[in-house]
């Protein structure tokens, strides 16, 4: 818990002033009156009042014939040395390297016929917003401010925040050797106010007043909104909006200890945090980490108030030693993919958080000379759970080879148009202005799967 020292006027017993206690509780909770929390409370109670997405960026494309669609007729350089398995759903087969998940296909929908990247190029941001990356744009360090805004930012922009004490976007990525492997989706022209909190590194100190005392920092909050009132009045370019709003967001996670304590796994029980695990903490070469805690960190944030966050998941670029590779990577995901879906369901979360799992594209149904699969972004695959989706179903279906779809091609577009409407968004009537003013939709005309209602 957050201890900030002020005045006393008489204390609580644990040495908290009542005066600071409900400046405290007022600031948290963005300056509401005390029957506006008695009913926000009264809320909380009747049920979750907003709905949550999780996104697994399989860093660099898996290969989608060694996981959810073997190909057992195929010529052996083709189909690979692994054999399929049964699962909790009779027809529905998928990889023995991921027995967990296939003891949970009831809750699980595996879609064999993904596509959209345009080319093949290592990038993320299909991925985070459904639409080719812009030439030269997505595959920046930092995405630029007239591209495409991602899901996370999206939604933070047109929901904002849950809880004033938790960001709406929060993204657990890594800094990466390949920079699209450590985005978490860039905020575009949603701007940087709605750009994702990254809670790594140096971010978690930031979240401490280290010493700051509540007087203090009432006293600085007043001087700044001095300074912005005079600056306002000077400026055109709508900066300073911005930063008010930064402000606002800092200070309302600054005073609540909300973010800290879903950040903090020592607060689950040893039991939950054996079912997921530890994983890796190093990045897998120019990737992302293996970290099963991540898959619980995640999990801890939506429940806290997150909309929206991202997790960046190793590095599936097996152009060589495939399936070597392939046996350090989908046992790992599959511990923690499984344990997150069953411990949503557990927790009465299943219709109210949506979990995505991807990568940019699918591998070359040919095994080439060094045993690796290059990339193939004809077709791929993709796994979707929770968000009240009707699973237990296969969605699509490739030819003998892996290599085209043949039945219920489906394109991220349609993934995202669907996730909108579960986030209660209509993408035929909702638009954002890009930095021209020009309104551009958020999808590119696609619309939800209707398999998944």
């Amino acid at each position: 818990m957050l201890t900030i020292s002020g005045k006393t006027h008489g204390k609580f017993c644990d040495g908290v002033s009542r005066r600071d206690f409900l400046r405290i509780g007022g600031l948290a909770m963005g300056g509401l009156s005390l029957p506006e929390l008695l009913k926000a409370e009264a809320e909380a109670k009747a049920g979750r009042s907003f709905k949550s997405v999780i996104m697994i960026y399989l860093c660099g494309a898996p290969p989608h014939q060694d996981m959810y669609d073997l190909k057992m007729d195929a010529p052996l350089e083709i189909r690979g040395p692994y054999k399929p398995i049964k699962t909790a759903v009779p027809g529905i087969h998928i990889s023995e390297h991921a027995p967990r998940l296939a003891k949970i296909m009831d809750k699980l929908v595996p879609i064999r016929s993904m596509y959209g990247s345009p080319n093949g190029a290592h990038d993320s941001f299909i991925c985070y917003t459904g639409k080719p990356p812009p030439p030269n744009g997505g595959a920046a360090p930092v995405g630029r401010l007239s591209d495409p805004p991602s899901f996370g930012s999206v939604i933070s922009k047109l929901k904002g925040q849950a809880d004033p004490a938790v960001p709406s976007f929060v993204g657990l990525a890594p800094k990466a050797g390949h920079p699209p492997y450590g985005s978490p989706g860039h905020p575009g022209y949603c701007g940087n106010t709605h750009a994702a909190f990254r809670p790594n590194g140096a971010g978690v100190e930031d979240l401490q007043l280290n010493g700051i005392t509540l007087d203090r920092l009432e006293d600085r909050r007043s001087l700044l909104t001095g300074f912005d009132k005079f600056r306002r009045e000077l400026d055109a370019s709508g900066l300073v909006g911005s930063m008010d709003a930064f402000n606002q967001q800092a200070l309302n996670v600054l005073t609540s200890s909300k973010l800290l304590t879903a950040l903090d796994l020592s607060k689950e029980t040893v039991k939950t945090r054996e079912r997921y695990g530890k994983g890796q903490t190093q990045n897998y070469g120019d990737g992302a980490p293996l970290n099963l805690e991540h898959f619980l960190m995640a999990r801890r944030l939506v429940e806290a108030g997150a909309r929206v966050v991202t997790l960046n998941f190793g590095r599936w670029d097996f152009h060589d030693n495939n399936y070597p590779q392939l046996l350090k990577h989908l046992p790992l995901f599959d511990q923690g993919m499984s344990a997150l879906v069953e411990d949503l369901h557990e927790r009465g979360l299943d219709k109210d958080v949506a979990v995505v799992a991807w990568g940019e594209f699918g591998r070359t149904p040919i095994v080439n000379k060094d045993g690796g699969r290059d990339h193939w972004p004809r077709v791929g695959g993709a796994l979707l759970a929770g968000g009240g989706f009707r699973t237990g179903q296969v969605i699509g279906a490739t030819d003998k080879l892996g290599g085209e779809p043949t039945e219920r091609p489906v394109h991220f577009g349609e993934v995202f148009a669907s996730l909108y409407r579960f986030m209660g968004i209509d993408t035929v009537k909702t638009t954002l202005n890009d930095l021209t003013g020009r309104p551009q939709y958020l999808v590119d005309g696609w619309s939800p799967m209707p398999e998944l209602v």
